[in-house]
C-alpha cells in the first residue's frame, strides 16, 4: 500500500505543469507593472543616498535616457563626482576627488558595468535578443522566502543568479559572477521596498556586497521620476581643463 501510495504520487506530480522561463518572466513583469509599461518608459531619474564608508552616507542621481545612457552623480565632501557615464559607445568619469580635473574615458571592463546600468528595461527583458541566456533552476529559500532560481548568463559571459519571490513575483537576490582583470569577483545584492510610481513596481532599497570585500553598499532611493526631460549634454564628456600657464621668467 505504502508503494502504491508513492508511485500515485510520484505519478501525480509528473502531470503537473513544469514552470518555464518564460512563464516566470511573464509573472515578473507583470508584477513591475506589465510589459508595455516597462517599455513606455524613456528616461528615469532616481534621487537617492547610498553608503560611501563606515557610517557615511552620500546624495546620489541616476539619469537614464534610452540609447544607451546612463549617468552617476555623488555629492561627497562638498564635491560631485560622475564616477560613470555612459553615452552609446562611449563612457567617461569625473573625479576631482583623486586630483584628476578632467573627465578620463572608462576602462573596458567600467564599460561592461555602465552598459548592464544603460538597460533600462533590464537584462530580463527581452532577454534572446540581447544574447543572454537564463536557466532555471527550481525554487529555494531565501532568508525564509521561496524563491524561483535563474541563472542569467550575460551575453558577455557575466553570470547573475536572480530569485523571484514566487508570491510577489518580484526579484529579491541578485547574485553576481564576473571576470575583472583575469579573476573572478563574486557579490550579491538583496532588492525590498518596492514602491509603485506611475503604475511600475520599483524596489527602492538595495543592499550589496562583494565576496571577501568588508562591508556593503546600500542604497535607498527617495525619490523617482519616471520619463523626466533629460537634456542629452549630460551624457557628453566635458572638454578637458587647460593647464595654467606657466609664470613668465
Amino acid at each position: 500500500m505504502k508503494t502504491l501510495f508513492v508511485v500515485s504520487t510520484l505519478a501525480l506530480a509528473s502531470l503537473a505543469p513544469a514552470q518555464t522561463v518564460d512563464e516566470i518572466l511573464a509573472r515578473n513583469y507583470e508584477a513591475k507593472g506589465g510589459l508595455a509599461k516597462i517599455k513606455a518608459v524613456q528616461s528615469m531619474r532616481v534621487t537617492g543616498k547610498m553608503t560611501v564608508g563606515p557610517g557615511m552616507e552620500a546624495p546620489a542621481v541616476i539619469e537614464q535616457k534610452r540609447g544607451d545612457k546612463v549617468r552617476l552623480d555623488i555629492t561627497f565632501q562638498g564635491m560631485t563626482l560622475t564616477p560613470m557615464v555612459l553615452n552609446g559607445a562611449t563612457g567617461w568619469k569625473l573625479m576631482p576627488i583623486q586630483g584628476n580635473p578632467n573627465p578620463e574615458a572608462l576602462s573596458p571592463e567600467e564599460m561592461k558595468d555602465a552598459a548592464e546600468q544603460a538597460d533600462m528595461d533590464g537584462f530580463l527583458v527581452d532577454y534572446k535578443a540581447k544574447g543572454h541566456t537564463i536557466e532555471y533552476l527550481g525554487k529555494e529559500k531565501v532568508e525564509g522566502t521561496e524563491a524561483y532560481k535563474l541563472k542569467v548568463t550575460l551575453k558577455g559571459g557575466d553570470v547573475r543568479t536572480v530569485y523571484i519571490d514566487t508570491d510577489s513575483n518580484l526579484e529579491i537576490k541578485i547574485e553576481s559572477k564576473s571576470m575583472r582583470r583575469g579573476a573572478e569577483i563574486e557579490g550579491d545584492t538583496i532588492l525590498g521596498d518596492y514602491k509603485e510610481v506611475d503604475g511600475l513596481v520599483i524596489a527602492h532599497s538595495m543592499d550589496g556586497g562583494q565576496k571577501g570585500a568588508p562591508g556593503r553598499q546600500v542604497i535607498t532611493l527617495t525619490k523617482v521620476e519616471i520619463n523626466p526631460k533629460i537634456d542629452d549634454a549630460r551624457f557628453v564628456m566635458p572638454a578637458k581643463k587647460e593647464a595654467p600657464a606657466a609664470p613668465a621668467k
